[in-house]
């Protein structure tokens, strides 16, 4: 079973950037589909990024054109590239990963990390 944990998050203004990492250990990610989920205080967890292991990327409207997943299998590690954040962005980010890009879509998973804070201030 995969271990992950995620990194990178912090506090940042409207219109700022930030990357976020999920370091997987236990497995290789090569064939797995990964996603950055997000909790937002008194808000059911929401996908905002997914990736096939073919590479193939998914975005909802919210965030599509500003958020960028990306996968580096040689390190065994996913990112979360978010530009242009608002502070709608704000949040809990979480990643998690399944051989089937289904269950990530629609984050059908047992157990999650503690993720990292995202905080944009306006």
């Amino acid at each position: 079973q995969v271990q992950l944990v995620e990194s990178g998050g912090g506090s940042v203004q409207a219109g700022g950037s930030l990357r976020l990492s999920c370091a997987a250990s236990g497995r290789t990610i090569s064939r797995l589909a990964m996603g950055w989920f997000r909790q937002a205080p008194g808000k059911e967890r929401e996908l905002v990024a997914a990736i096939s292991w073919p590479g193939i990327p998914y975005y909802p409207d919210s965030v599509k054109g500003r958020f960028t997943i990306s996968r580096d299998n040689a390190k065994n590690t996913a990112y979360l590239i978010m530009n242009s954040l608002k502070p709608e962005d704000t949040a809990v980010y979480y990643c998690n990963a399944d051989p089937n890009y289904s269950t990530v879509l629609a984050a059908r998973f047992d157990s999650w990390g503690q993720g990292t804070q995202v905080t944009v201030s306006s």
